[in-house]
C-alpha cells in the first residue's frame, strides 16, 4: 500500500522547513502545532507517522502554521501555554509567560516559609502565571494579584477557576494602587521593561502582545520607577521586592532600589546567565534606626 500523499511524518518535514524562517525550535513548533490540530500527544504524531489527518484537522493546521509564519506567536494560536508546570490560558491581552520569568518564582519561594501564612502580592499578574504559581506551591499564603487590565484579569480568574486554585484574591488596579494600605512580606513583579526606543520594539512576536505590558518609555524604566517607589508603603519590615528586568539594567534597577532605601540589594542572572532579576528588602525597625546613626543604647 502507498504512503499517505500527506501524512504526519511528511507534513511536519515540510512544515519544520517553512517554521525555519521565523522559528528557533521550527520541529518542536510543528510537532506542537500538528498535536493540537489532531487532539493528540506529540507522542501520537511519532507512533503512528504514517497516518494522516483528517480533512478539518488539515485545515487547522495549515490554518495555524500560516498564520505562525506572519509572526503569530504559537502560544496565541494554541490559547495556552505551560509556565512553572501549570497549563494556563492565554489571549492577546495577556503577555505571554516566559521560562525566564520561573526565576521570580524561585526566588520568591526561596523567601516564603512553607510552614507560616504569609501575604504576598503580585503587580501586573496577566494571566496570573506568577501569582498562580506561588498559590500552588505556598498553599497557606493569602496572594493579592493586580492589574490595570480588566481584560487580563479576566484570564487570570479563569485559569486559577480551571486549576482551583483559591489562595489568590484578583483586584484592579495600576501596580500597587489596589493594594488599598495593606502590607506584605514580599512584592513581586513582572513588569514593562522595554525601551520604546528598542529597534525591535513591535516586531516579531512583540507586534501580538498588548503593549502595555510591554513597553515603558523611552528608557525602559517607567514601571520600575514606580514600584520601587509605591512598594515600600505595602511592605512589612524585612520584607522583599523582586523585580524582573531586561538583560542590560542588571545595574540600573539595583541602583533604584539602594537609592529608595532598600538594603540586601541583588542582582540575579537567569539560565543563559543573563541578567534577569533584581531583588531588596525592605529594612525593619532596627535597620532604619541604624540608618539613622543613633546612640547604640537607643538601637
Amino acid at each position: 500500500m502507498d504512503r499517505p500523499l500527506h501524512n504526519f511524518a511528511s507534513l511536519l518535514n515540510a512544515a519544520a522547513r517553512q517554521l525555519a524562517a521565523v522559528s528557533d525550535a521550527p520541529r518542536l513548533e510543528a510537532e506542537v502545532l500538528l498535536a493540537a490540530a489532531l487532539g493528540r500527544p506529540r507522542a501520537y504524531l511519532h507512533a503512528w507517522s504514517e497516518r494522516a489527518p483528517e480533512p478539518e484537522q488539515a485545515a487547522r493546521f495549515a490554518d495555524w502554521l500560516e498564520r505562525r509564519l506572519r509572526g503569530e506567536p504559537v502560544a496565541y494560536l494554541l490559547g495556552r501555554r505551560e509556565f512553572w508546570s501549570l497549563d494556563l490560558e492565554v489571549t492577546p491581552d495577556t503577555l505571554i509567560p516566559r521560562p525566564d520569568t520561573e526565576l521570580l518564582v524561585e526566588l520568591a519561594l526561596a523567601r516564603l516559609p512553607a510552614e507560616h501564612p504569609v501575604a504576598v502580592a503580585d503587580l501586573g499578574t496577566g494571566s496570573g502565571a506568577i501569582a498562580l504559581a506561588l498559590a500552588v506551591e505556598r498553599p497557606r499564603a493569602r496572594i493579592v494579584a493586580t492589574d490595570r487590565s480588566p481584560l487580563a484579569l479576566t484570564v487570570a480568574r479563569r485559569n486559577a477557576r480551571r486549576l482551583m486554585i483559591n489562595n489568590v484574591e484578583f483586584r484592579e488596579g495600576d501596580w500597587c494602587e489596589p493594594l488599598a494600605g495593606a502590607r506584605f512580606e514580599l512584592i513581586v513583579s513582572n513588569p514593562p521593561y522595554v525601551a520604546t526606543t528598542d529597534p525591535g520594539w513591535r516586531r516579531g512576536a512583540w507586534r501580538y502582545e498588548p503593549s502595555a505590558a510591554l513597553a515603558a518609555g523611552t528608557d525602559g524604566l517607567e514601571a520600575l520607577r514606580a514600584i520601587v517607589r509605591q512598594a515600600p508603603d505595602h511592605l512589612q519590615p524585612d520584607g522583599w521586592l523582586l523585580l524582573e528586568h531586561g538583560y542590560d539594567q542588571g545595574e540600573t534597577t539595583p541602583a533604584l532600589l539602594r537609592e529608595r532605601g532598600f538594603t540586601d540589594v541583588r542582582d540575579h542572572l537567569d539560565i543563559a546567565g543573563l541578567s534577569r532579576a533584581s531583588s531588596g528588602r525592605w529594612p525593619g525597625c532596627k535597620d532604619t534606626l541604624q540608618g539613622l546613626r543613633l546612640p547604640v543604647d537607643l538601637l
